[in-house]
């Protein structure tokens, strides 16, 4: 069956500094039109970070959309085009948190919301994770590093602390394959 849908046009909406917001005609499989609305994001890495001791490193940031602080993995946008994201994942760790790592492997590659947005984000676990970075969250951003572990980071899912879908994909793949 064919499912694909043909992009006839494509409108601006809203042009942001991380983020671009456009109105799409399609054709659908059966020959008629619908349009699409699509948020147009530049991708992002985040970090499974876990210390010597066996704790995973997490931020607790305030997520303004949802009006609450929200414990979550280190990760941010991919700042330019065609910048590595695995660069980006490391970058992160030591700009939210005190740690750096040597290196990152990638876990897994996921799209956030993909009925309307192209966000790709991609999951990387760190390797040789200590304490040490010298880097500073940007200006508009605070966050609480916060340690937790195995039995935390369970208890934390159990009750619903930890409701971030990139932070839920680490922490399971780290409970399933540790």
């Amino acid at each position: 069956m064919n499912l694909t849908e043909t992009q006839i046009s494509s409108e601006p909406i809203f042009e942001g500094t991380f983020l671009d917001i456009h109105r799409d005609t399609v054709r659908l499989p059966n020959g008629k039109e619908a349009s699409r609305i699509v948020v147009r994001h530049p991708g992002a890495a985040c970090v499974l970070a876990l210390t010597a001791e066996q704790q995973v490193v997490l931020v607790r940031q305030w997520r303004y959309p949802l009006g609450k602080p929200v414990l979550e993995v280190p990760a941010g946008k991919l700042d330019m085009a065609g910048e590595d994201p695995a660069a980006c994942a490391l970058r992160e760790l030591a700009e939210e948190t005190p740690y750096v790592a040597d290196a990152v492997r990638l876990l897994h590659t996921f799209y956030t919301a993909p009925g309307f947005c192209d966000e790709k984000i991609y999951l990387y676990q760190a390797e040789g994770v200590r304490a040490g970075s010298t880097l500073q969250n940007d200006e508009d951003e605070f966050t609480e590093t916060v340690l937790l572990g195995r039995e935390a980071i369970r208890a934390a899912l159990q009750n619903g602390e930890i409701v971030d879908a990139k932070t839920l994909i680490g922490l399971q793949y780290w409970l399933l394959n540790s």
